[in-house]
């Protein structure tokens, strides 16, 4: 059964769907584009790994467990005060767990040169931490290339992407063709409108082929079955926008889905 939304469904936005979707559809991009694109270019499936903690702060070393004790109020002379302790207190221990954020790499076939790079932002990509610093780092790397970056961001929470002339919006796609930095191509637009397609880029003379991200994106919905665990009666998490979400509930109230 395909999402009742025109384009990005917002309840998947929330954290308990939202990895498997990012997983689900970079493995439907890699796999529509695999066959269009032979023989001369292969997608590969890569993986950037790093620590994090749970709140996504840099941490740079785990704290040791400190134990106060509180100074005694009986009255004692120094010379024969005994020092007493309280019972220890509970503390938590920061543990940095292991992030993995999945990204496709376009590479030529013969000289394995990365030609484009498709990433599709996580929730740590936008907010304050390891996470995003680790994403800037690879996109100022990419960007400093010759190598084409398409950049997906269909998460209307958190910090967007830096840019100089964009628009504030709900969803981007931003196309950065490596011979003409530093002007790029955005795709601003909304949770009423549809995702666009764009053209993938490619080498100087190659026929460049269009990427159908909607029909994709509804593929992972239909084919993950997530109409059977998202409940359309409820807020989507994060919430909508106020004039956005008196526009859901006349249009999931027409749908028969509240």
């Amino acid at each position: 059964m395909p999402s009742p939304f025109p384009g990005v469904d917002p309840y998947l936005e929330n954290p308990e769907f939202w990895p498997e979707v990012h997983h689900r559809l970079i493995t439907a991009i890699a796999d529509a584009l695999g066959p269009a694109l032979r023989p001369k270019y292969r997608v590969a499936i890569e993986k950037r790994i790093y620590l994090s903690d749970a709140e996504d702060s840099d941490f740079l070393a785990i704290p040791d467990v400190t134990v106060f004790s509180k100074p005694s109020t009986a009255s004692q002379s120094p010379a024969t005060a005994t020092l007493l302790h309280s019972e220890p207190i509970t503390v938590t221990v920061p543990i940095l767990e292991e992030a993995r954020e999945g990204y496709l790499e376009l590479r030529e076939v013969g000289t394995n040169r990365v030609i484009t790079v498709i990433e599709i932002l996580s929730p740590k990509n936008k907010r304050a931490g390891k996470g995003r610093e680790e994403y800037e780092n690879k996109r100022q790397e990419v960007l400093r290339s010759a190598s084409h970056l398409v950049e997906i961001d269909l998460l209307r929470a958190g910090k967007q992407m830096p840019i100089t002339g964009g628009t504030n919006t709900d969803y981007r796609i931003l196309i950065s063709r490596g011979n003409r930095r530093p002007r790029a191509k955005l795709y601003a637009f909304t949770v009423r409108e549809e995702i666009p397609s764009f053209l993938l880029p490619l080498q100087p003379g190659d026929a460049e082929i269009y990427v159908e991200l909607q029909a994709l994106f509804s593929g992972v919905y239909d084919r993950a079955g997530f109409d059977l665990s998202i409940d359309y009666t409820q807020s989507p998490v994060p919430r909508l926008k106020e004039e956005d979400a008196v526009w859901a509930d006349a249009f999931l109230r027409e749908r028969g889905l509240r």
